[in-house]
């Protein structure tokens, strides 16, 4: 059965440093997504870019795409 509150997502500030689990700036993140190696983004609105905990989760534990 589907949560009825949707899947949990993440602000980008929830993720990278100094307050996320990964130590890395916003351009080199913001790179990663494009070239393949961080989860890609989920637009909500104009303004709006979440990830899913899902996607962190996995990145966390299986690491970066080589």
């Amino acid at each position: 059965m589907a949560d009825p509150a949707g899947p949990a997502l993440l602000r980008l500030s929830q993720i990278i440093a100094p307050d996320g689990p990964i130590p890395v700036s916003k351009s080199t993140w913001w790179a990663g997504t494009k070239d393949g190696r961080f989860p890609k983004p989920v637009k909500l609105g104009a303004r709006i870019t979440v990830w899913r905990v899902e996607d962190i989760q996995a990145l966390l534990r299986n690491g970066c795409p080589e």
